[in-house]
């Protein structure tokens, strides 16, 4: 919170649209948190302002479904200045949206920014590849990178939180 600090974990996913990617990341990520016991604020948000309102793309509603989430009720947005402020992490799904991301921080804000993969072993700085343009394919495609990296981000947000209480 921009007026007081509140420590706790809170993770924001971005990228361009916030109607395929980051969408599915909120969704993975509530679900891989809540099945470690991992209490985080959770939200995804889009530097551009394409989509605002919109509910996400048919086709990564149709692939979190498949795999047990409900993302049919998230609305599109785009990253606000205070975000910088409300989330420790904010997490980008490429390169280019980090750049953006890092273009609107303001100087002080207080979120770390880092890409999706940066968690994974082996896989710092690599992109999740976009799929509006593919088919079915490269949003199930999509979905398992994500998958990959948000258990990664939980676990590691894990062992912040604890190493934080300890």
């Amino acid at each position: 919170m921009h007026g007081g600090i509140d420590h706790r974990t809170s993770v924001l996913f971005v990228c361009l649209g916030n109607i395929c990617r980051s969408p599915m990341a909120e969704g993975a990520f509530r679900v891989a948190a809540q099945a470690r016991g991992l209490a985080a604020l959770v939200d995804s948000a889009g530097t551009a302002s394409y989509h605002l309102g919109h509910e996400p793309d048919p086709r990564a509603i149709t692939v979190a479904r498949k795999h047990g989430i409900d993302i049919a009720g998230q609305t599109a947005r785009q990253i606000e200045r205070d975000d910088f402020y409300r989330f420790t992490h904010i997490i980008a799904m490429d390169r280019a949206n980090l750049e953006g991301l890092r273009s609107k921080a303001p100087r002080d804000g207080t979120a770390r920014l880092a890409m999706l993969l940066d968690a994974v072993e082996g896989r710092r700085g690599e992109p999740v590849a976009d799929p509006y343009y593919g088919d079915a394919a490269a949003f199930e495609a999509a979905w398992q990178v994500i998958n990959r990296g948000v258990e990664a981000w939980a676990e590691r947000l894990l062992r912040e939180t604890a190493q934080q209480n300890a």
